[in-house]
């Protein structure tokens, strides 16, 4: 399918994922439409592509009247809003499951053909997390109403924006110890952001994506004890490891909850989701059904963006194979 002067609504387009799925999408031809809560935040957006490609909308997804007007006249609709905690009227239910249900009804109700919806490999509804259990509602409200939707999982992504390389290193430039939430034992496999943005893009243009679920891994499994150590290795510091249980950090992460001043570095349910592994299922589809081959490694890349983390701010070094 070709994409050029195709309507595509990005509903969080300024986000981390959201803001390369745009990109990708001007580059393609394609007329892009940004829904976003605040359009003054996705301004930066716009000369991503040619005058007038890339329109910003205010929409808010907890707000049905506002995505109905967003989606109108679109021949694609692009779910990329996700939360990593809950903060006001910002919650994991209104966010995650309801809001994703309510974009695939606007989208139904307005004839658009095509949506994907991004999710994440830990959605589950039985998860102890409630992020993981509004994760799995949101898919299976998206499957209700699109049941042609397109199902993006991917585990952790990690890029210069990200907020995991970049938490852990930022604790790590204060702290001069880290936790290892009941001993660092999780798996994860993280996932370059360009990957996932280009997936999502071939999920766009082959009609045989529609209705399928796609898992997203990077080309290797990290235990939390590895990706904590390839920090510290990028921003050349070296920390204690110490491995706490689970339900002994809950107190402190509940503190860190309740102050308005910055993100919480950890939460409860973050502690809840790293009970389970967050990797590719065997036998399931991923990055090379979506003409992903050769997936972007985290070693050597997280030291383009790590390096401001080291002492004095550093030196980045590229390195060349």
């Amino acid at each position: 399918m070709s994409l050029r002067n195709q309507l595509v609504t990005v509903f969080g387009g300024s986000g981390f994922i959201g803001r390369y799925v745009v990109q990708k999408l001007a580059r393609e031809g394609a007329r892009v439409r940004v829904a976003i809560r605040r359009p003054d935040e996705g301004l930066f957006l716009k000369p991503m592509g040619s005058v007038g490609q890339i329109d910003i909308v205010q929409a808010n997804i907890r707000m049905p009247r506002s995505v109905q007007q967003a989606v109108q006249g679109s021949d694609v609709v692009i779910n990329c809003v996700g939360i990593l905690y809950e903060r006001g009227a910002q919650k994991f239910s209104a966010v995650q499951a309801r809001g994703a249900e309510v974009i695939a009804l606007c989208a139904k109700e307005a004839g658009v053909r095509k949506m994907v919806h991004v999710s994440a490999i830990g959605a589950n509804a039985r998860s102890s997390s409630n992020y993981a259990r509004t994760k799995a509602a949101g898919e299976a409200g998206v499957h209700r109403h699109m049941p042609q939707a397109t199902i993006i999982r991917p585990s952790v992504v990690f890029g210069q924006e990200d907020d995991f390389f970049n938490r852990f290193a930022s604790m790590a430039a204060l702290a001069p110890v880290l936790p290892l939430v009941d001993g660092g034992h999780t798996k994860l496999q993280p996932v370059y952001v360009v990957d996932v943005a280009s997936a999502i893009l071939r999920a766009v243009q082959d009609d045989a994506a529609a209705g399928q679920t796609y898992q997203l891994g990077g080309p290797k499994v990290y235990s939390m004890k590895e990706i904590l150590q390839l920090t510290l290795a990028a921003i050349h510091k070296k920390r204690l490891l110490l491995p706490v249980p689970g339900f002994a950090l809950k107190p402190l992460a509940f503190a860190l909850e309740m102050q308005p001043l910055f993100a919480p570095p950890i939460t409860r349910d973050q502690i809840e989701l790293l009970k389970s592994d967050n990797v590719v299922s065997e036998g399931a589809k991923g990055l090379k059904d979506l003409g992903v081959d050769q997936p972007t490694p985290v070693e050597g890349n997280i030291d383009s963006y790590l390096y401001r983390y080291r002492r004095g701010g550093g030196k980045f070094e590229p390195r060349f194979s």
